[in-house]
């Protein structure tokens, strides 16, 4: 993806955090993180990353609020949300998409289909870029 794909992690689990945002940058993203909705909500509008990895039961805000908030603002509403939570069932599925993420997935997740959804929105962006 190169260094132009910028991707906000929002977690309170610094483990977790960490942890992918490590497995992100071994893949040429670059990162910003973020342990609450708040201060999520502000990279996302101070560093406009491409991709929003977010957990959904943030302290503060939830995910979803911060879904719905980022996508109300026009400097932040086009970038991929992807919901990346504890919360597995159909119904928390259902309930991330309405809120506007693009994708929902469950902890302990497949790195494999994460970093697919988040390749395939970079590339896509790089393409309407060079056009």
């Amino acid at each position: 993806p190169g260094q132009r794909c910028q991707v906000l992690l929002v977690d309170d689990q610094p483990d977790g955090l960490e942890m992918m945002a490590m497995l992100l940058e071994a893949h040429g993203y670059a990162v910003v993180q973020a342990v609450n909705g708040l201060d999520g909500l502000e990279a996302a509008r101070s560093a406009r990353p491409a991709v929003a990895v977010i957990d959904i039961g943030l302290p503060g805000i939830s995910g979803y609020e911060l879904a719905r908030r980022l996508r109300a603002d026009p400097a932040t509403r086009t970038m991929l949300l992807v919901a990346l939570t504890g919360y597995g069932l159909e119904e928390d599925r259902r309930r991330a998409l309405a809120a506007g993420f693009d994708h929902h997935f469950a902890k302990p997740v497949n790195f494999g289909q994460l970093h697919a959804a988040v390749e395939a929105w970079c590339e896509a962006g790089a393409e309407r870029q060079a056009t």
